[in-house]
């Protein structure tokens, strides 16, 4: 922040300047994502609301870093660690990101001390500067290339004659370059393992910044890119350069600056990941513990059974300071007293050092995921087990977050949750994905592809970006794009139109009368339900059902699968199809006995969908709840409907039998290009028991599929211009016969088919010329030969369908006639 904004660097400042500057940024900057989260509908107690370094949280870190000091799980060291010489700190495994990028493998000669110009070892090195920390030259044991040299020593390029011992080790890969390999156990962390084992000494050639130091002799002070560059110069000029070649290997990069790590060994303080990590991994095994989806279990059960020690120190100013004052004049890895204040600490020195001993503070921090370990209980008041949050609220149930983070923060919660209070912090771990770009990139300022939630709000909505990120399938990543919101904001749309055709299609407050009507129907019993006109039955029976598959997908933490459910409903069931039947009544002049039950059903459906969306959508379902008559409370503090209600599957069948018709003829209407506005004919055959329910709801099958109502028959056998008629059959057992005279003019549809097979047969005539030019067979791409086949086979097709109206067109004629 300071770099870019004013061009100050941290080591330009005392540590107080840079505190009280961090702290100024944070006072500006720091509501931004709490303000977008709140933008974004989130429905917290931000009463409750926390920051890392409050005073209480503090406390918690303090009172955690004594007790797993004390009980030996923190330990200070000099280890290997992944350094970052931008930012000059360790930084955790975790925060470093491997990636596959181009290199170079350099071929470097090292001279077999005491033997002949033609005595060497051939190594390859990705980084050959740091041949100045090399300790051994290794070789497997089984090469039979080298061992002759095993026991002898090797002299280091550059180094002015300095020897290293040539041994032998399994761990050497034979294949790998020359089969020789250069141990750098400060700067390679297999060879410090490597090193360790054997007991070699650890030689660091490189500064805190990433340039080289006094070990590198005439290359100290160059950066290790720039003394990488000089050094193969200089052994290309003294012969011992064999040569270099491309070479793809995975470079470790920070995750916060994108730099090269640097692998150094520095003494850092560190904690026992063990035996936290065995009662964390007996959770998930006992069931005490579910994270969703079941497949990243795996995943952290293998991190855990393989986790390695975390190195919680980093040298950086910003952050809750190590507890740990070290002595004046002694050596800090071996006299320091641990302590919560620096008044006990100085008190603790006094009583082991004599009251004239000085103590200085640590000038460290801790890894701020070390706080965020604590953060289900120190947020609660804990240390104080008796704090009234503590007490209510620990152990909480769900933890949501990213899969990304599953390593850095969910697995140590569980692991300080069980440490500190016996209990896991949390019964569930939902894991989303990631929020990708329209291309499925991740988003970064490099890329410029970073997507404001403030501005996508502006432009589609809360409801709509809510909705699109929910829909995700859990532990996915989604690709967020303007064509999804855009269509989910038009589902909004629907949703309040829908709405405001419910309301306008209500009775007026004062009608008494209609309200209690309305209020008659109980439509959790299935005795009215059996009393309901078919499309009612229907919609309120699929409604029942739903309420049932949502609630399920709720329990089971499947909101995407909630979410599709309820907008496939509403969109298709609700608004399509009974918004559509219901004008049948709500039209009618028959009075408030026919209207009634539409509005008692439309009122139910829709205040139920808005129940089961709120949680995706609460602004707009709670200003629609708000405008429904009789809301006493607001939708969001609304009990959830109620499950296991009535639903009659055969009412189901028939109205999806009446859907099957609809579509029928809405098809037949659009093939014959009928008017959208015209009335048409209309004779339905089908058995005794299908007539009777389909026709008991003529008016809102011709209201659906636009047809006469004073023509439309019921009958048991086809009519007699059957011939005369376009033949449709809905399903098994039901048909319709659409008179051809009362959708088109017969004779105008055969001159306008008659010129539109002309024109097809030309178009289809061309490409057939074409697959047979073998001229184009042999010269024209693959492809294209291939694009032209498919059009052809479709041309076809169409003519033949088109041929085949035209002869049923004819035939009409002339039956006619």
């Amino acid at each position: 922040m300071l770099a870019s904004e004013e061009g100050i660097k941290r080591v330009e400042l005392s540590r107080d300047e840079f505190t009280s500057r961090v702290w100024d940024w944070k006072e500006k900057y720091g509501g931004t994502i709490i303000n977008q989260i709140k933008r974004l509908g989130a429905s917290c107690d931000w009463t409750r609301e926390h920051f890392t370094l409050d005073e209480q949280l503090s406390r918690a870190v303090i009172e955690a870093f004594v007790s797993l000091h004390e009980k030996g799980l923190i330990y200070q060291g000099s280890y290997m660690v992944n350094w970052s010489p931008s930012l000059q700190t360790a930084v955790s495994d975790l925060e470093v990101e491997y990636s596959e990028e181009p290199g170079t493998l350099y071929y470097v000669k090292y001279r077999v001390a005491g033997g002949s110009k033609s005595d060497f070892l051939t190594i390859a090195t990705t980084r050959p500067e740091t041949l100045f920390g090399d300790t051994a030259i290794a070789v497997h044991p089984q090469d039979d290339r080298y061992s002759k040299y095993i026991g002898r020593q090797a002299i280091v390029p550059m180094t002015f004659g300095r020897h290293i011992p040539i041994i032998s080790d399994k761990y050497v890969d034979k294949d790998f370059g020359t089969g020789v390999l250069k141990v750098s156990p400060g700067h390679d962390h297999n060879d410090y393992l490597l090193a360790r084992k054997l007991g070699l000494p650890i030689l660091n050639v490189m500064n805190k910044d990433g340039t080289l130091n006094e070990v590198a002799g005439l290359y100290c002070g160059l950066d290790r890119f720039e003394a990488r560059k000089k050094l193969w110069s200089d052994l290309e000029e003294t012969g011992l350069a064999v040569k270099k070649e491309p070479h793809t290997s995975r470079v470790p990069r920070s995750q916060r600056g994108g730099e090269v790590i640097e692998p150094l060994v520095s003494r850092q303080w560190f904690v026992s990941m063990e035996p936290l990590a065995e009662k964390a991994l007996h959770a998930v095994e006992k069931g005490e513990l579910k994270i969703i989806p079941e497949r990243f279990e795996k995943i952290y059960n293998h991190w855990l059974s393989n986790i390695k020690d975390w190195c919680i120190s980093r040298q950086l100013w910003w952050g809750h300071r190590i507890p740990v004052w070290y002595i004046e004049g002694k050596d800090c890895e071996e006299e320091y007293v641990v302590a919560k204040t620096a008044e006990e600490a100085l008190a603790k020195a006094q009583q082991k050092y004599g009251k004239n001993v000085e103590i200085y503070q640590d000038p460290d921090v801790l890894d701020t995921w070390f706080s965020s370990a604590l953060w289900p209980f120190s947020t609660l008041g804990w240390p104080d087990v008796s704090a009234e949050d503590f007490k209510q609220f620990y152990p909480t149930t769900l933890l949501e977050t990213g899969h990304d983070i599953l390593f850095f923060w969910v697995a140590r919660m569980v692991m300080m949750g069980i440490e500190f209070t016996g209990t896991v912090p949390f019964s569930y771990v939902y894991l989303h994905g990631l929020i990708r770009d329209s291309q499925g990139r991740k988003m970064s300022k490099t890329l410029g592809n970073v997507v404001d939630p403030i501005d996508t709000i502006k432009e589609f909505g809360t409801d709509a970006l809510r909705f699109t990120l929910a829909l995700g399938t859990a532990g996915q990543d989604l690709n967020l794009s303007t064509e999804r919101l855009t269509s989910n904001k038009a589902f909004t749309n629907k949703l309040w139109n829908a709405g405001k055709f419910v309301l306008q299609n209500l009775p007026s407050k004062d009608d008494t009368s209609a309200w209690e009507s309305i209020a008659d129907y109980k439509f959790d019993q299935a005795e009215t339900l059996g009393q309901l006109p078919l499309p009612e039955t229907w919609v309120v029976s699929k409604l029942h059902m739903l309420i049932d598959t949502v609630t399920t997908s709720y329990d089971r933490f499947f909101f995407g699968d909630v979410g599709r459910e309820t907008y496939d409903f509403f969109w298709s069931d609700f608004a399509d199809w009974y918004i559509e039947a219901s004008k049948a009544r709500l039209y009618k002049v028959e009075g408030h006995s026919v209207a009634s039950v539409a509005q008692a059903v439309l009122l139910y459906v829709f205040e139920n969908i808005l129940k089961m969306l709120h949680p995706f959508m609460p602004f707009v379902t709670e200003a629609l709840w708000q405008a429904l008559p009789g809301r006493n409370e607001a939708l969001i503090v609304s009990s959830w409907p109620q499950t296991s209600l009535p639903r009659d599957a055969i009412s189901i069948k028939k109205f999806e039998n009446l859907q099957s018709l609809t579509r029928a003829i809405r098809n037949a209407r659009a093939e014959y290009s009928v008017e959208p506005a015209k009335r048409i004919s209309a004779s339905i055959v089908a058995s005794t028991e299908v007539i009777h329910y389909i026709s008991r709801e003529k008016d809102v099958l011709a209201l659906l599929s636009r047809l006469d109502l004073q023509n439309l028959y019921f009958t048991g056998s086809p009519p007699g211009d059957a011939n005369q008629s376009v033949h449709l059959v809905a399903g098994e057992g039901l048909e319709a016969y659409l008179p051809l005279a009362d959708m088109v003019d017969i004779s105008d549809e055969v001159q306008r088919l008659s010129k539109r097979l002309s024109k097809m047969q030309t178009e289809y005539d061309g490409l057939v010329a074409r697959l047979r030019s073998p001229n184009f067979l042999e010269k024209a791409p693959e492809k294209i030969v291939h694009e032209v086949r498919e059009k052809a086979a479709e041309a076809e097709e169409k003519i033949t369908l088109t041929r085949n109206r035209l002869d049923f067109l004819k035939s009409t004629v002339l039956v006619a006639d």
